[in-house]
């Protein structure tokens, strides 16, 4: 069994910054592959980027730069960094886990707006 809840999310302006949370718990060790994902009003989910157990990082090319994915096993936890953000950043995001299945957290609501 496996939960993840994501945080941090809010109103911020653009050129702002931000950072969300994802917090894991249940049966988890050697956490594998995690990943960010987001999904704009009338839009389909956008990866975002992913890290690995072992810390490489992936990023799309529309946040390449701004956005820094990390990780804090002593605490379970993945971060995403959002620095510059922009209008189109506005999104719900979602952090996953792969595991057997993917598990998705239930998304954090981030809108970039002035």
């Amino acid at each position: 069994q496996v939960q993840l809840v994501e945080s941090g999310g809010g109103l911020v302006q653009p050129g702002g910054s931000l950072r969300l949370s994802c917090a894991a718990s249940g049966s988890i060790f050697n956490n594998n592959y995690m990943g960010w994902y987001r999904q704009a009003p009338g839009k389909g989910r956008e990866l975002v980027g992913s890290i690995t157990s072992g810390g490489t990082t992936n990023y799309a090319d529309s946040v390449k730069g701004r956005f820094t994915i990390s990780r804090d096993n002593t605490k379970n936890t993945v971060y995403l960094q959002m620095n510059s953000l922009k209008s189109e950043d506005t999104a719900v995001y979602y952090c996953t886990l792969r595991l057997s299945r993917v598990y998705w957290g239930q998304g954090t609501q981030v809108t970039v707006s002035s």
